[in-house]
């Protein structure tokens, strides 16, 4: 009788024991659920924006020579000789070889309309004839010493290059701007959410995005770059400013 009073306590404490276990074990899920779904809370966003301006230091420009003969080898040679003079006078200004690149190459026949003698209707009035060859080569150029856009915009159209122009003017490290255009509008945003919740009575906890926008640079102040067609002279060339502008948000959870 003593034995089997003791293996049913025995059994009790241990269904009790199993059941305190399980509801421990439960409630532990739910609250971790409950962390897990539980919303952030309130959030605020501030955004800030920085500029930087800056003179280019650097300036692209392309140069094309365009050739016609009657036969592909004239056209071909004719180019040639034209373009590898424009090469040739890029380096006496002291344009290194990794800043002038070939960006067009092309051959084209040229046909003319001829009209056939005498007209007899209905039959075609004339009919497409072959003329000659086309060549077309284009020379990307990059100045790096801006004292001598003029003069190297003139020579090359000497030399026989009959397109000049699609001028850019750059920042050669416009990264090193952008960085500090960032911190600029980081900065800024942050001064504005230091200023707002202390009006507004709360405060700020973990940033929960941030987003940036701009970083291209805008161009001002750029006059007319092409070699002028009577006079001999070269129009002013003006590099004026780049503005380097990135604009950022950052949104915090405020308590």
């Amino acid at each position: 009788m003593l034995e089997n009073c003791g293996e049913k306590k025995y059994w009790s404490a241990l269904i009790a024991i199993i059941g305190i276990f399980l509801i421990v074990l439960t409630i532990g899920k739910i609250v971790d659920i409950k962390n897990k779904i539980q919303p952030t809370g309130n959030t605020i966003t501030f955004s800030g924006t920085g500029e930087i301006f800056a003179k280019p230091d650097l300036v692209t420009t392309s140069f094309s020579v365009l050739t016609q003969a009657q036969t592909v080898a004239e056209a071909l040679s004719g180019n040639t000789q034209k373009m590898n003079a424009v090469i040739d006078f890029m380096k006496s200004q002291g344009v290194a070889e990794k800043d002038l690149k070939t960006t067009n190459f092309n051959i084209f026949p040229r046909h003319e309309y001829q009209r056939a003698e005498p007209q007899i209707y209905p039959w075609p009035p004339g009919k497409s004839v072959l003329v000659g060859y086309e060549v077309d080569q284009s020379l990307e150029v990059k100045i790096r010493d801006l004292s001598k856009i003029g003069q190297i915009l003139q020579g090359g159209a000497d030399e026989g290059a009959n397109q000049v122009g699609n001028l850019s003017f750059t920042i050669d490290k416009a990264d090193e701007l952008k960085s500090q255009a960032r911190k600029q509008a980081i900065d800024q945003a942050k001064a504005k959410a230091k200023e707002l919740t202390s009006q507004l009575g709360v405060r700020l906890g973990k940033i929960t995005n941030f987003s940036e926008s701009g970083g291209f640079p805008i161009i001002f102040g750029i006059s007319k770059a092409l070699p002028e067609a009577a006079g001999g002279g070269v129009s002013q060339i003006e590099t004026g400013e780049n503005k380097i502008e990135v604009t950022v948000s950052i949104t915090y959870e405020i308590h």
